[in-house]
């Protein structure tokens, strides 16, 4: 395999493990906001931050 080659194999497996980390993430603060909305307190954020970020894509950071 080429270096260019696995340079490019490289940052595409890091992107999509991003793009499934935030995806992860976000469903996760979807089922908290949901379940228990006072944790949502304790970490800081407010009901709109928390729905702004559940509407992002995956693709967004």
């Amino acid at each position: 395999m080429s270096r260019r080659h696995y340079s490019l194999a490289t940052t595409l497996r890091s992107i999509i493990a991003a793009w499934d980390e935030r995806k992860r993430f976000r469903w996760e603060l979807e089922q908290m906001s949901k379940d228990n909305p006072y944790l949502i307190d304790d970490i800081g954020l407010t009901r709109r931050q928390v729905e702004a970020e559940i509407a992002k894509p995956f693709w967004r950071r």
